[in-house]
């Protein structure tokens, strides 16, 4: 793909556009720290410096698309969530399906994870105050937007449905990191079984964590 001078804002935002699509192609291939400057700059067709005037940095598409994914599985999990609990259930179990669902959405969405995982040790590196600022402001606004789904099915929750969300979102960036397992630690694993004890299933790992979560902030009887 080349690209002539963007001379109107309709072209600089097709510009935008493709930098931002290529960027999500690669990550559907390789995880987020291997996502280069230099290599996407080929491939979407335009010297480095030409991206470079679109987004200040890496990080800066990155975070972009971060808010993009999340904004598209938001839209997803309200559906999910319909279709998944049962309105008129006890909190108890309410809770219980909550956490089956979000954790079975979230483990299908590896992009989206391996986002979380990077944002505040690596995206957040490397950018402007500005782009920081804008970050943020659309980051609480997916926040507020998820809490008010938990809340929906979960109205239990109350104030807390703000903090369960952020801790939600932080815990599927962090487990995700191990899986899958690098290749040193399968094997290690084929070596020595008995390690694999420790071996983590994702969907699983979520579904636990957000379990508990809920269940200790549900009002007591």
């Amino acid at each position: 793909m080349t690209f002539q001078r963007a001379r109107s804002e309709e072209q600089r935002e097709i510009r935008r556009r493709a930098i931002l699509d290529t960027a999500a192609a690669m990550l559907d291939e390789m995880p987020v720290a291997d996502v280069s400057l230099n290599e996407l700059s080929r491939r979407v067709g335009l010297a480095k410096s030409n991206v470079l005037r679109y987004f200040e940095s890496r990080e800066a598409v990155l975070l972009e698309l971060l808010d993009v994914f999340l904004g598209g599985w938001l839209d997803e999990l309200a559906d999910e969530l319909a279709a998944g609990i049962e309105a008129h259930a006890a909190p108890e179990v309410r809770a219980g399906r909550l956490a089956e669902v979000l954790s079975r959405s979230l483990a299908s969405r590896v992009v989206l994870c391996d986002l979380f995982g990077a944002q505040g040790g690596v995206l957040e590196h490397n950018v402007s105050v500005e782009v920081v600022k804008r970050h943020k402001r659309s980051s609480l606004a997916r926040l507020t937007e998820m809490a008010g789904l938990m809340r929906r099915h979960l109205p239990e929750l109350g104030d807390e449905a703000q903090t369960f969300c952020m801790m939600s979102l932080v815990a599927a960036g962090a487990l995700s990191a191990y899986v899958p397992p690098p290749p040193s630690v399968l094997a290690a694993y084929a070596d020595e079984p008995a390690l694999c004890v420790v071996d983590l299933d994702l969907r699983e790992a979520l579904r636990v964590s957000f379990t508990s979560s809920l269940l200790g902030v549900l009002p007591r009887a």
